[in-house]
């Protein structure tokens, strides 16, 4: 494996290289898999990913699995014992998206059947796949993920403005962002 070509942010560190290798800009359809990464990209404002990737199973337990019918329900006995746990971001406001992204993402689910049929139709249901040839071409958000933004917050959502939502798009492979020497960019 290393002798593969991988896009250079994923580094040597073995949690981002398996995270880039396995994970990255794979196609994401489960709809609490995609309620984690909301979740998680807007938890990563203003930090480094590898932070939140370090720290992913810590907040899969403290938040039920990123169920969104049990965060939904958060009450002040939960947001306390959240914001004294060391093992996940301990701020206040993003503690609290989580728990009102919950009651958006499930609204959502009810008018569109699933979370997963609402958020690809800003990729038209299928990944826009790009040509990059160096990490500098690559953008921190693009048209599909400003209309994301402005739809996602018109609905309730918190922390998804538009390079949260490039940023889980690429993670959830609603677009290809692995640059073309990269051996994960032709596994579309």
């Amino acid at each position: 494996m290393t002798d593969l070509i991988r896009c250079e942010w994923a580094g040597s560190d073995p949690l981002y290289v398996a995270y880039h290798d396995t994970e990255w800009g794979v196609p994401v359809h489960d709809d609490r898999r995609l309620f984690e990464m909301l979740c998680l990209e807007g938890a990563q404002a203003g930090l480094a990913w590898i932070t939140i990737l370090r720290k992913r199973d810590h907040y899969r337990a403290a938040f039920d699995n990123f169920d969104p019918a049990i965060v939904a329900g958060y009450g002040s006995d939960q947001i306390a014992a959240l914001l004294a746990d060391p093992g996940i971001v301990r701020n206040r406001l993003k503690v609290n998206a989580f728990i009102q992204n919950a009651r958006a993402f499930l609204a959502v689910q009810a008018e569109f059947g699933s979370f997963d049929a609402y958020i690809w139709r800003f990729v038209g249901g299928a990944p826009i796949i790009n040509q990059w040839r160096s990490l500098r071409e690559v953008p921190a958000q693009t048209s599909e993920a400003a209309t994301m933004s402005k739809d996602l917050k018109r609905r309730g959502f918190t922390f998804v403005g538009p390079t949260i939502c490039y940023a889980f798009m690429q993670a959830c492979g609603l677009v290809n962002d692995h640059v073309v020497d990269c051996f994960c960019h032709a596994r579309q």
